[in-house]
């Protein structure tokens, strides 16, 4: 018999098809068609041969495209499990709307391609992983010398305590013994916190409590390979960092914390009630005991996978108190990244076919110049809109056209203090609710306008005691002169000498939204807008620049209690 190879009647297809299917034969023209799979140790030759470069021999980038939207721990579990290979993934972080890792192991990364389509999400659609030759990743690429190596071993050495198999890293970029050898460790930079985990990993296995207190991280993306590269953790210290989301703590889900202190960082004056706060915190160490130092009631069990919110004929109308901390703590979650962060992160908290909508009491004649032009070409309003296309278009459907249609927006701060909330129909499997209130734009033609809202949302329930959006509604209208008054009920308090004018109502405005905002006392707030001609986003970019150069002093900032 005749190799199929030397048959010229026969073509050859390795990678006929995605599908793990058995050898097929069919006839057509003549021809015999033989679809097959080459063998494991073939493909990794030549995925070796792909990367003959030496800085590219091993290593290879796995990506999950619209990964986003994707819980690390439940995304990489499901893929190990179905991984025959054993692998380490490397600088797992997302990019965009994917989610991307590394790993270093041409068995691996052979096997992972046989993943790709195997794993379905909660909607039973496919997931696709595509694996390609990589050089080394950014994050990995060591920058330090073999001495400067040798430094940082000696000088985390020289701050673990055996006895408490704890690590105190705080303020590591101003060890004497690291300037003395002109070593900078900012860990915000990915390389620094890599090398940090690496040395954590060879020389402390058994570390059971990390202090990274005090070194100014606004990001935990370096940080996420900590629960592969020490897992012992119990105990985790990042209060007085510059986090100003909640949402990071996502990317440390899977570590087994007890006790972990966030004190100090922006997000925390966030949440206006403790449970609330507590809540949130839990939803991603839910083996928590204490936090910022205080006992926390022992973990009640909960099953995940029951979709239930809440039994109506069991509660009062009004819901529960456990439901109403949940939708306060997505309240608070949802308008932080909203007004602080990118709006694309919010990606993870809408159904993949969720629906989006934005109207306003818009008249095109009127000569008001705080009249809401920006939101008018984004306005459906169906009683006035005849041209069925445009119906169409204005109603945002899919999750990432959603979050696309909320970056264009104009920038807001939003006034919790106004909110005015209210549950109208609970099912078990759905919920509905409504929240009214105030808001400024920060930036644009429209800086300093303030605005009222109606949003409704439909939701149904998500993983981790969360919300999952199916339906949003958003009504924009220009505000009462009682409505701007309530934007910001705390009278500030005067802070200029005799020998400067007055601030103005707005000013006062301003200085206390950018105290908020920076976390710096009111007085430096001032300066900083003074000093940048009442310019806001100028100041805020002002600000972000010195103190990431270390240029802003530690009593420039409010003291947390």
């Amino acid at each position: 018999m005749r190799d199929v190879h030397e048959d010229p009647k026969v073509r050859y297809s390795p990678y006929a098809t995605q599908c793990n299917k058995q050898r097929r034969k069919w006839r057509n023209e003549g021809k015999i068609h033989v679809a097959v799979w080459r063998d494991t140790n073939r493909r990794e030759r030549e995925m070796e041969q792909d990367t003959q470069d030496g800085a590219m021999q091993s290593w290879f980038k796995v990506t999950i495209p619209f990964g986003r939207k994707y819980d690390k721990t439940w995304l990489m579990n499901s893929i190990q499990r179905h991984c025959i290979v054993p692998f380490t993934p490397i600088d797992f972080h997302y990019d965009k709307n994917r989610a991307r890792f590394f790993v270093q192991d041409a068995r691996a990364a052979s096997a992972l391609k046989d993943v790709s389509y195997r794993i379905c999400n909660e909607q039973g659609r496919k997931i696709l992983l595509t694996v390609i030759p990589s050089s080394i990743p950014y994050s990995v690429q060591n920058k330090f010398t073999a001495e400067q190596m040798e430094q940082l071993k000696l000088t985390m050495k020289k701050r673990y305590d055996v006895s408490q198999q704890s690590l105190d890293l705080q303020k590591l970029r101003f060890d004497p013994d690291l300037k003395g050898q002109k070593i900078d460790m900012v860990l915000n930079r990915r390389y620094c916190m890599f090398a940090t985990l690496q040395i954590i990993q060879r020389n402390f296995p058994e570390l059971s409590s990390l202090n990274l207190c005090n070194n100014k991280l606004y990001g935990l993306d370096g940080l996420s390979d900590v629960v592969e590269k020490a897992p012992q953790v119990k105990i985790l210290n990042l209060s007085k960092n510059q986090l100003k989301s909640a949402l990071e703590l996502n990317k440390l889900k899977g570590m087994k914390l007890e006790e972990l202190w966030l004190e100090g960082n922006p997000f925390c004056r966030i949440f206006l009630d403790q449970s609330v706060y507590v809540s949130a915190i839990r939803d991603c160490f839910p083996t928590l005991l204490r936090l910022d130092g205080q006992e926390l009631s022992p973990p009640v069990a909960i099953d995940i996978d029951a979709p239930v919110l809440i039994n109506p004929y069991k509660e009062g109308y009004g819901g529960s108190e456990s439901l109403k901390n949940i939708v306060l703590r997505f309240l608070q979650e949802y308008y932080l990244t909203y007004d602080y962060g990118d709006r694309r992160s919010l990606l993870s908290v809408y159904h993949d076919e969720a629906c989006f909508s934005l109207t306003i009491p818009f008249n095109p004649s009127d000569p008001d110049p705080n009249s809401l032009c920006d939101y008018f070409k984004h306005s459906r309003n169906m009683k006035n809109l005849k041209d069925s296309f445009l119906q169409e278009q204005l109603l945002k459907h899919k999750k990432l056209d959603i979050v696309d249609s909320l970056s264009v927006l104009p920038k807001t701060q939003h006034d919790f203090s106004s909110f005015f909330m209210d549950m109208w129909l609970q099912m078990e499997t759905m919920l509905c609710f409504s929240v009214n209130g105030v808001f400024k734009e920060v930036e644009g033609k429209s800086q300093g306008c303030v605005r009222a809202f109606t949003r409704t949302f439909i939701a149904t329930p998500g993983s981790n005691s969360s919300l999952c959006i199916v339906n949003d509604q958003l009504f924009v209208r220009n505000t009462n002169p009682d409505e701007i008054r309530r934007v910001c009920p705390i009278p500030l308090p005067t802070i200029c000498s005799s020998s400067k004018p007055t601030l103005s109502q707005e000013q006062q405005q301003m200085v206390q939204a950018f105290s908020v905002q920076s976390g710096m006392k009111v007085e430096w707030s001032q300066k900083c807008l003074e000093d940048n001609e009442w310019n806001y986003t100028r100041a805020g970019q002002i600000f972000t620049t010195l103190q990431t150069e270390g240029k802003i002093p530690e009593e420039a900032f409010t003291k947390m209690p």
